[in-house]
This record gives C-alpha cells, structure tokens and sequence, in this order.
C-alpha cells in the first residue's frame, strides 16, 4: 500500500505539507493567529502556557513545541515569542533547528517593537516559506511512512462492542502493511492494564504497561485524587458505560491484537515500528496533542457520543458506531460504523473500510475537523511529587 506524501530528511513522509506559525509563549498566540490567517498555506496553533512554570511544566512545553516543529506535516516554522517568557524565542528556535533542517524563524514581540511590526515580519517570513513548500512535489511513499495516533474520547456503549474493534482491526492491517500506530490515555487502561499487558512483545514491555497504570493512581493518591471520581465521565454513563473497567476494556480494544513493541512517555517520537502505546492523561485533547508531538501524522478518533476536535498540524478522522450520533452530528463526524452494531456489517469489515479512507487522507482528502480549521491543543501539566 502507498500514498502521495512530502518526503522529510530526517524520517517519516508528510501527509500534510504545512508552514507552521508557533507561538513560544501564551502571549505570542493572538499574533500567531493573525499571521497564519494572513498566509494560505499556514496553520497556527493557540497555547495557554510558557511562561511562569515549575521547571517539569516548563520541559513539557518545550517538548510539546519542539515536537510540533518536528512534526512530518510541516513544511517550515516561524516562531512568534515576546521576549521575556521562560524559554526565549530564540532558544527554542535554536532547539528546533538542532532537531531539524526544516527552515526555522523567530521573532520576538518586545524586540521587533510591538504587535504590528512583528506581524509584518513574520507574515513575510511565512510567506516565502509558503511559496517554497509550494514547489516540493508529492512523493509515491510506502504505508510504512504513516504513524497513526489512535484516540477515542466522549465513549458510550457502542464505542466499546463496536467502532473500537474496527479500529483495532485497522491497526492490525495497517501494522502488518508496514506502518505503525500509538494509542494513548493510560488512565483509561486502568482495570484492563493486565489485558493490554499480555499483548507486550517482551517482559519488559509488559511490566512498564502495568508499572504505568500504578503509577498514575499513586501519583493522583499523593494528591489526594481518586482516578475514578472522574471516570468514567458524565457523558460516559449517560451512553451506557458504568465503570472505569468496562470503559477501559473497551478503550484498549482499539489498539488491535498485535505484539506492543514500545512504551513511550508523552509526546515522545517512537523508535520502533509497529504496535506502540504512549503514557497520557485520559483527556482527548490532550492525548492528542501529545501524539502529534510524537510524530504521528494522521489521527483517528472514535466517539460514541460525538466530539467536533481537531489539531491544526495532522488531520483528525472522526469514527461513530451510533446510528443517532452520526444522524445528529453529521457536520462533524467522517465515518459511520452503526452498521456494526445493527449486525449488517462486521468489525473486520469496518476496520477495512477504515483502511480505505485513511488511504484518502494520507492522499490529501480533509476531514471534517480539518476543512472547518479546528485547532484544539491541551497541554497536560503535572508537576512531580519526589
């Protein structure tokens, strides 16, 4: 299986082939905004922090910005920092252009003299680096490029006996093409951690699954914060789900059946190829944040109840076994999988069904998320207890 992408020196090929305008600090994001709307080929994403942070927070956000950067579906990056934040624009330029041969600019609100002259700036920056990603040509790349974050999020009954499944059989295709998948939210495999275990390709692996379980709820206990006071959510018992163990059972099932070759920490970029999991919080948004900064260039979100979220780096493929949710929301879910549930189809077709439609994408079909423009980033911060 193959696909037309961009092809990047330092790895996986783009599905996307975006100037990404990337704010440093919270203050640098209604600029970033302007920019990216002046520009057609950019994106820019809204963040909330970057500044006034305890040195694990400030690290994450770095992480989250470098891996953004890094991501396969950009093209080049024009940094917007105010000058006075945590990390400075610079040096977070400097940390990009160490992990890439992407073209990187900066600018600093402060140093350039305020609000309209950097915009000035920046959107010229932006623009010649759009004209440049214009000319590079799309590439035959082989499946084995495609890194596919799997999330789910607004879970009901169906999610669980039906377009989870069909997911995990999309996995399992895709795996055995070449290509690779990671499925994030650690707190939702609580109370099915030993299932999801027994898929480890080594011992090893298997005892850091369960070693992440236990150390969330120790983690959120030394807080004293109970994981299952807020699992499974309102909306969650509502569509039919009692407990934080039939919703993790469920939610893992997506993941597919093969051998999980790594554990990786959030928004770290994956070593191995193949089935990986990543150590998340259990909030959508974030687990997607965290899996763009990965490296993962494509997502698919299955829902039960119906979620609109998209990220403004990598298209969000939005998956529904509930006949009414689909019905309901059809503006913003992409694929309907009721048929599942109704009995006419089967997982295994669903999850071939899949197939074919993340082959559009990775040829450059948009989801529903991704035409309407959603950006939706969630940087999860929790500081450490030592």
């Amino acid at each position: 299986m193959q696909f037309w992408g961009y092809k990047r020196k330092e790895g996986r090929a783009g599905i996307r082939n975006h100037v990404l305008i990337l704010p440093a600090c919270a203050c640098g994001s209604e600029s970033a905004r302007i920019v990216a709307s002046q520009v057609r080929g950019a994106v820019n994403i809204v963040f909330n922090t970057g500044c006034s942070d305890v040195a694990d927070n400030t690290a994450m956000s770095q992480k989250i910005l470098t891996g953004f950067a890094c991501n396969p579906n950009v093209y080049g990056v024009v940094i917007i920092g105010l000058g006075c934040e945590t990390v400075p624009h610079m040096e977070l330029r400097k940390k990009i252009r160490s992990m890439t041969s992407k073209p990187v600019v900066s600018f600093g609100i402060q140093d350039e003299g305020g609000t309209l002259k950097t915009i000035e700036k920046a959107v010229r920056a932006a623009r010649d680096m759009a004209a440049e990603a214009a000319m590079q040509q799309k590439e035959l790349c082989d499946i084995s490029e495609l890194l596919l974050g799997i999330e789910c999020g607004g879970s009901d009954a169906t999610s669980g006996i039906a377009s989870n499944p069909a997911v995990g059989e999309l996995s399992d295709l895709l795996i055995d093409l070449g290509a690779s998948t990671v499925m994030s939210e650690s707190i939702e495999w609580i109370g099915g951690e030993h299932v999801l275990a027994k898929r480890a390709a080594t011992p090893e692996i298997h005892n850091q699954i369960i070693q992440v379980c236990k150390n969330y709820e120790d983690h959120l206990k030394a807080a004293g914060q109970d994981c299952r006071a807020g699992q499974p959510t309102p909306g969650n018992k509502a569509g039919g789900l009692s407990t934080l163990d039939e919703k993790s059972l469920g939610c893992i099932r997506k993941g597919g059946t093969r051998p999980i070759v790594e554990v990786v920490e959030q928004a770290e970029r994956p070593a191995k190829s193949g089935a990986i999991v990543m150590d998340t919080a259990g909030y959508d948004i974030s687990s997607v944040t965290s899996m763009v900064a990965g490296g993962c260039n494509a997502v698919i979100f299955t829902t039960g109840r119906g979620t609109p979220t998209g990220n403004a780096i990598v298209p969000v493929l939005k998956v529904t076994a509930n006949a009414l949710t689909f019905e309901k929301m059809e503006d913003n879910m992409d694929v309907d999988l009721s048929g599942i549930v109704k009995g006419t189809k089967t997982f295994q077709e669903g999850g071939r069904e899949l197939l074919t439609v993340i082959g559009d994408i990775c040829n450059g079909k948009m989801t529903k998320a991704e035409a309407y423009g959603f950006s939706d980033i969630a940087v999860d911060h929790v500081c450490r207890f030592v």
